[in-house]
């Protein structure tokens, strides 16, 4: 295979990523996904090595590329297998990411031989816990909801009608749900879950055609083709790093039970073979919800020196294999069973990303930027006890940090999250919520020879009375700035005129109003002469 054809068929296996990703979003029922895009998509071999992805989730996709070999090892494939998880000790990432995957095989073949798998990941605002959207303030695993270990949802295409009940009771949004929605071939299911299997059976298709038209020898050499490549471009770009030894570190600002400043410490060891990262050192796995399972904190490494290779780089199992993790057991940022995760995947994997920037700077110093926000600001709300229960969930923007040639952007979602804002009509059409003001916070970016950029105002007025949950990050802590760049702002939420913590849970009460100040981004390098 030439390089033009290598070119052709990376963007192929992509291309299949992201029709995948189109059927998600088109046949999805909830705001999370067909507004938020809260979703992802992917390709593995298999042996469950990563062969493609889309430009969807990184918390997501990295997380995925790293568990699953261990996922697709535990099931004896056939023809219409579906298999179900969430389990963040078992492949996942925390609850309300559902994770679907199904093996594709050659057509008309004796030997019945696999070719791969589709696969993808959506976030639910319901799965199950008693607090609405799902994100509460926990202290165990099963607070946060149901657990789905890795399962048959279809086995030789024959529904688990059992499970299939439960998650088709887990929908509390009327809007959520269709009995016309389903993919060829399987039953109904209903609402967000009916919607990821249409796109599994979408990229079955497709990857079929793309096999079909290779031949399933061409096909075999063109993947490892494929992560010979990336390997090679990797490798290239880890050479750029100086050998030696790189260490940071940096704090949590609580875990929402009363522990404060809890410390993620790293060593990155750079030499001729490889690049190992060591977070001995990081505090033992707290009683809140900010604990990492060993996955997300390898999606979070992973992303931090992806983002150091060229763009063209495929994004395959062979880009990753001279990075080596390693984290203690049950520590912060490799928690063990029953710990609770909600918030791990979402706010530590946020903070490990700092501290991987931190300690490269010491190595990169013309190439890395100051910390964005480091936040993911989640906002959780809903009413069971109503006559019409509904729950939602969002994240949201803040600051970019600046790099040695660059501002920051304001009002963004960065690093491991790669979602959108929900649209205020979107917002206030489905749910009884007013936006009663959404704006740029203006000069809470770093001020240095690049600004960091600014974070954003969102204002809900509550038309009802709703149960909130907050999990949100770098309230007490700010974002860093580098090279003599200031800090950014924190950020700030309050209920009506009193602040609240960084997270809590509370009812609030029809006409109140929660305010959300997302933190910036930290500058780079010092304010000139002028001041600017």
């Amino acid at each position: 295979m030439n390089a033009i054809e290598l070119s052709l068929f990376v963007s192929r296996m992509e291309a299949v990523c992201d029709e995948m990703g189109a059927v998600l979003r088109r046949t999805a029922f909830s705001p999370n996904i067909k507004d938020r895009l809260d979703y992802s998509c992917a390709l593995f071999d298999a042996k469950g090595e990563l062969c493609a992805q889309a430009a969807h989730i990184p918390v997501h996709l990295g997380s995925m590329a790293f568990a699953l070999a261990g996922i697709v090892n535990l099931f004896d494939w056939q023809e219409g297998d579906i298999v179900i998880l969430n389990d963040p000790f078992l492949g996942g990432t925390h609850l309300p990411d559902v994770t679907v995957l199904a093996p594709v095989f050659l057509e008309n073949s004796a030997e019945n031989n696999l070719a791969g798998f589709v696969v993808n990941r959506a976030h639910h605002a319901n799965i199950g816990s008693d607090s609405p959207g799902s994100m509460p303030n926990s202290s165990t695993l099963e607070e946060e909801g149901l657990v789905i270990s890795p399962q048959y949802l279809y086995q030789q295409g024959k529904l688990n009608q059992e499970l299939a009940d439960l998650l088709r009771s887990l929908i509390k949004n009327p809007d959520d749900n269709s009995e016309e929605l389903g993919a060829e071939g399987y039953e109904k299911i209903g609402g967000d879950f009916s919607a990821q299997l249409s796109a599994l059976y979408t990229g079955q298709q497709r990857l079929l055609d793309l096999i079909n038209n290779l031949g399933f020898s061409g096909f075999q050499n063109a993947l490892e083709e494929l992560n010979n490549y990336g390997e090679s471009l990797a490798e290239d770009a880890l050479k750029k790093i100086p050998s030696g030894n790189y260490s940071f570190e940096d704090v949590m600002d609580d875990d929402g039970l009363g522990n404060n400043k809890l410390t993620i410490k790293l060593k990155i060891t750079v030499n001729s073979e490889n690049i190992v990262a060591d977070f001995q050192g990081t505090v033992a796995q707290t009683s809140g919800n900010i604990n990492c399972p060993l996955s997300v904190t390898a999606a979070a490494v992973c992303y931090v020196f992806r983002c150091l290779m060229p763009e063209y780089t495929p994004a395959c199992a062979g880009i990753f294999r001279h990075i080596k993790i390693k984290a203690p057991e049950s520590s912060l940022v490799n928690a063990g069973y029953p710990a609770a995760v909600v918030a791990g995947n979402v706010e530590t994997s946020s903070r490990i990303v700092d501290v991987v920037l931190g300690a490269l700077f010491q190595a990169l110093p013309d190439q890395i930027p100051a910390a964005s926000q480091g936040s993911m600001n989640n906002i959780a709300m809903g009413n069971y006890s109503a006559n019409e229960s509904w729950d939602y969930y969002e994240t949201l923007a803040g600051g970019m940090g600046a790099g040695p040639q660059f501002d920051g952007l304001s009002a963004v979602h960065t690093h491991m999250t790669n979602t959108l804002n929900t649209p205020v009509e979107s917002l206030e059409m489905h749910y009884p919520i007013r936006i009663a003001a959404y704006a740029i916070r203006k000069n809470s970016g770093g001020k240095g020879l690049h600004q960091g950029g600014d974070g954003l105002s969102r204002v809900y007025e509550f038309l009802q009375n709703t149960q909130v949950s907050i999990l949100s990050e770098r309230r007490t802590s700010e974002p860093w700035g580098l090279a003599g760049g200031a800090s950014a702002k924190s950020g700030e939420n309050y209920l009506d005129d009193k602040m609240l913590p960084a997270k809590c849970s509370f009812e609030a009460k029809a006409g109140q109003r929660l305010t959300i100040n997302t933190p910036g981004g930290g500058a780079w390098g010092k304010a000139n002469i002028f001041g600017s």
